[in-house]
């Protein structure tokens, strides 16, 4: 996959402040992205970010980053190929390391 641009994926994280919550983020054409809690701390909760970064490392991993406006930075690895997804979620005050898994949707 060269980019994430037009793609949905559903991840969760099995760590961190969030373990257990189930994210969607449709990064859209214009660069922005799009995401929303499905289930889990703060179910229904969303917001559309200005812009995102995706950017292939290899055939079956991909990179992408965000800073939302409330102040914090996502940014994580993607392994097409297995599933899994590493990654480091950060604000002003905290940095978290998180890994976990997702799955792109149609």
């Amino acid at each position: 996959m060269e980019s994430l641009r037009g793609q949905t994926v559903r991840w969760t994280f099995t760590d961190g402040p969030v373990t257990g919550t189930l994210f969607e983020h449709t990064f859209q054409d214009d660069g922005s992205v799009v995401w929303r809690v499905l289930e889990g701390q703060g179910k229904g909760a969303s917001a559309q970010e200005r812009r995102y970064a995706s950017v292939p490392v290899s055939d079956d991993v991909t990179a992408v980053s965000y800073l939302a406006a409330s102040g914090h930075t996502l940014t994580v690895v993607l392994n097409l190929a297995t599933g899994r997804m590493f990654g480091f979620a950060s604000s002003q005050t905290d940095w978290f390391p998180l890994t976990g898994t997702f799955e792109v949707v149609p």
